[in-house]
């Protein structure tokens, strides 16, 4: 029967059909997610949603699954600007790992900049935050929107959704994992590439490379232009970082299907105008050997000393050096390569090399 308080949802069994789904899922992110929402939607009703995989250790935004209403579709840019700008229900501070903006507003929408100027114009009325985050970082965060007619998120119904996180967490994470298996299909450009955006993030121009690499991170057909949503969330932490909302690097790093990894970095230019109304160039590269070997030691839960253990051996160093640099016996070292073997699945070091250079 509903829950009091709740828009028709149930909870009987529904989180193990969630656990059963993740335990079996063996495919992409994107799939998960797109299997998740369904089953979010059938217990907590929503109208709309963002749902973006994160940088774990940046906590910028990548990989963006969602739906809008129709007065937004032209302002995603702005959508996401405020969203990086907006001081409340912000994905990256959160004291728990679910809230919504009624609850984090006390009722009063309009204290966040995004709701106010963008969300509310256009019919939102509430907004649900559930953040995926572990001990290795953050993972993904998804708003679920509500319009304004219809009921706030209920305490049952973000309970419900918090009872989920940590096994969604446990799988996005596993799912980054194993994109280190797959093989490279696809040729990246030959050099980094350049995308210039305007303080409000309008695309002012790009370099010749960048069509390319947007392109491997969402296929679209020739006659339209990819949208380059990597890019407006590295330049929308830049600038929520010089308002001194977001504390972290605008930095991600994502791998496309069939791809290598790639590392969008935000910057401004035009030194001889106001910080503020300077344009923002970013620049998308192949991630380096150390930004993959990083990402590859969260993903794959490995611990700060197997991660160490890691960057010795890509460095080329044998048992003995790395014994001798981490103040361990090799027999210890022995037992930390192990660990990390099984963690990966990698079978001997070679395998496990070929995996961190991308191969």
């Amino acid at each position: 029967m509903p829950i009091p308080g709740t828009w028709g949802s149930t909870v009987g069994g529904v989180t193990e059909v969630v656990a059963r789904r993740c335990r079996e899922h063996d495919g992409d992110e994107r799939s998960l997610r797109e299997a998740l929402l369904e089953h979010f939607r059938a217990r907590v009703p929503f109208a709309w949603h963002a749902w973006a995989l994160s940088d774990p250790e940046t906590e910028v935004a990548i990989s963006p699954l969602a739906t809008v209403p129709d007065p937004l579709l032209a302002q995603l840019p702005g959508i996401i600007r405020r969203r990086y700008l907006t001081r409340v229900n912000r994905w990256d501070c959160l004291a728990v790992p679910v809230t919504s903006l009624h609850r984090e507003t006390a009722g009063q929408l309009d204290r966040s900049l995004l709701h106010r100027e963008l969300l509310g114009p256009s019919g939102i009325g509430d907004v649900a935050v559930v953040v995926f985050r572990d001990a290795f970082g953050l993972w993904a965060w998804l708003d679920l929107w509500r319009r304004a007619d219809e009921p706030r998120f209920s305490d049952a119904e973000l309970r419900i959704l918090g009872e989920d996180a940590p096994v969604v967490t446990e799988a996005l994470r596993r799912a980054q994992a194993r994109s280190f298996d797959l093989p490279v299909s696809s040729t990246p450009p030959a050099g980094p590439a350049v995308l210039f955006l305007s303080p409000e993030l309008a695309v002012l121009g790009q370099t010749p490379d960048t069509d390319a690499y947007l392109r491997t991170l969402l296929p679209t057909e020739r006659d339209r232009q990819p949208v380059p949503a990597g890019a407006y969330n590295v330049a929308a932490a830049l600038i929520a970082s010089e308002a001194g909302v977001f504390d972290h690097p605008p930095v991600a790093r994502v791998r496309p299907v069939g791809g290598t990894w790639l590392t969008f970095r935000a910057a401004r230019v035009q030194a001889d105008r106001l910080p503020e109304d300077r344009d923002i160039a970013v620049t998308i590269a192949l991630s380096s050997p150390a930004e993959r070997r990083s990402l590859y030691g969260l993903a794959h839960a490995l611990t700060p000393r197997e991660r160490e253990l890691v960057d010795l051996l890509a460095g080329g160093a044998d048992t003995r050096a790395i014994a001798a640099a981490m103040h361990l016996s090799e027999h210890t070292v022995q037992d930390h390569l192990k660990s990390v073997s099984a963690k990966t699945g990698t079978r001997n070091r070679r395998t496990l090399l070929s995996r961190l250079a991308g191969r």
